[in-house]
């Protein structure tokens, strides 16, 4: 078997968030891997249609100021990595299902090459690892790291 290197370097790092315990350990670890790697932290958040009700959905209003809620948290995780050290400092917020958006949108439009999430998403059935964890890690075309 060919010897290959074990020290691979990722220099773009996506980082899932939301406000779950290990997502923000997740957060955590992307931002000290960034900063030790020189790598560009790319930080993303899904707004999450089935979080909304109906007349929600349909408000175009709502749904602007619920997107530009999450951006402006978002700029929340920025500061705490730029003061961490990490010197380049990409936001993405989407809409849809968490694991599939990322999945699907957000890696191939970042050209991350490595996602790092949580065990756990925030509430609901998907807590449990084995929704959006497991389909981020099945379908993934890059590298995966879940942190617990």
């Amino acid at each position: 078997m060919p010897e290959e290197s074990v020290d691979k370097v990722f220099n773009r790092i996506l980082v899932g968030v939301d406000d779950s315990q290990d997502a923000q350990l997740a957060f955590k670890y992307a931002v000290r891997r960034a900063a030790k790697d020189g790598a560009t932290l790319i930080i993303t958040s899904i707004l999450e249609n089935d979080e909304l009700n109906v007349y929600q959905a349909l408000t175009k209003d709502y749904i602007h100021g619920e997107r530009a809620d999450l951006v402006e948290h978002l700029q929340e995780y920025k500061k705490i990595a730029v003061d961490a050290g990490v010197q380049n400092i990409e936001m993405v917020v989407d809409e849809g299902d968490a694991g599939e958006t990322i999945v699907k949108n957000v890696i191939p439009t970042t050209d991350a090459d490595l996602l790092i999430i949580g065990s756990l998403s925030k509430k609901g059935i998907s807590k449990y690892f084995g929704s959006q964890a497991a389909y981020m890690a099945k379908y993934s075309p890059i590298s995966v790291l879940i942190i617990r």
